[in-house]
């Protein structure tokens, strides 16, 4: 297997001012600035975490174009560039590689739900369109459909620069399946799977939690990539429960919410998304109380 993003990579969000306004350039260099010093390994911009739904397509450019300038190679930048329209996702990926993001994460198309030949046709156009490394994304509780090992094997196989797969189908089985067929780099969608999936070839993690506790990602990432799964598995429970409390509501309204209590950024979502319910912040004051974050 090539690896081509292992490790912790983070699925970063974006900041907004009061109400959603524009995005919070200040906050969000010193987000960056944050994983950097913790060695995370990737900056995932303008992902689902990065609310990309509700970014205009002259903010999605700005973000990445401003993540590249600012990381400047200190990490890997991998453009969340996918959309529903393949001529969107082409556009988007186009500006990504000519502004110098390192890879695109590209999702399955959403709402539509094309059926396997037209998921492969849809990334087939893309990777055909713009020579730069591909980061698939199956994440069926977002798209509404999943995208099968074969598909997956195959668009590995036909393309030259379609590498790795962000896996959040919450399921070790479907990496195993991915692996038989493949051998396609794979990540983990879920934090919460990350070092079980490592244990059957993932090669890393696209990350939420990483936004709070970037150091304890990298330091499993890179214990479960030198086979020191003892100590990968130590790191994985003692943050098992903050790694489920970022999905106790919609993400990424918990990583935001934890954000604020740290601190670090002011709660603001774009609608439809909205602040935590006040069990739901309670709740995140003790995990991260617990987490020894607060």
């Amino acid at each position: 297997m090539n690896t081509y993003f292992p490790g912790s990579n983070v699925a970063i969000v974006t900041p907004f001012t009061a109400g959603g306004a524009q995005i919070d350039y200040d906050v969000y260099r010193e987000l960056l600035d944050r994983q950097l010093a913790a060695g995370t390994d990737g900056i995932v911009p303008a992902g689902c975490t990065g609310e990309a739904a509700t970014l205009s397509h002259d903010e999605q450019k700005a973000i990445i174009k401003f993540t590249v300038e600012h990381v400047a190679g200190r990490a890997r930048v991998i453009a969340g560039t996918g959309s529903n329209n393949t001529v969107e996702a082409v556009m988007l990926t186009r500006y990504a590689k000519e502004v110098g993001a390192d890879g695109a994460l590209i999702i399955t198309p959403y709402y539509n739900k094309p059926t396997p030949e037209g998921q492969f046709l849809h990334f087939k156009k893309i990777a055909d369109e713009v020579a730069i490394p591909i980061m698939l994304y199956n994440v069926p509780g977002r798209t509404g459909v999943k995208m099968l090992p074969a598909t997956i094997a195959r668009l590995r196989r036909e393309t030259g620069n379609i590498v790795s797969i962000k896996e959040a189908c919450g399921s070790v089985e479907q990496v195993c399946d991915i692996r038989a067929l493949s051998d396609i780099e794979i990540l983990s969608g879920d934090d919460s799977l990350t070092a079980p999936m490592m244990a059957v070839g993932a090669s890393g993690v696209v990350s939420v939690v990483a936004n709070l506790i970037p150091e304890r990602i990298k330091a499993l990432c890179v214990a479960a990539g030198a086979g020191d799964f003892a100590t990968a598995q130590k790191i994985h429970y003692e943050n098992w429960a903050l790694m489920k409390a970022m999905f106790i509501e919609t993400n990424p309204i918990c990583v935001k919410t934890a954000l604020s209590i740290l601190g670090k950024v002011a709660f603001s979502t774009r609608l439809p998304l909205c602040p935590a319910t006040a069990a739901t912040t309670e709740a995140l004051r003790e995990i991260l109380a617990g987490a020894g974050l607060a």
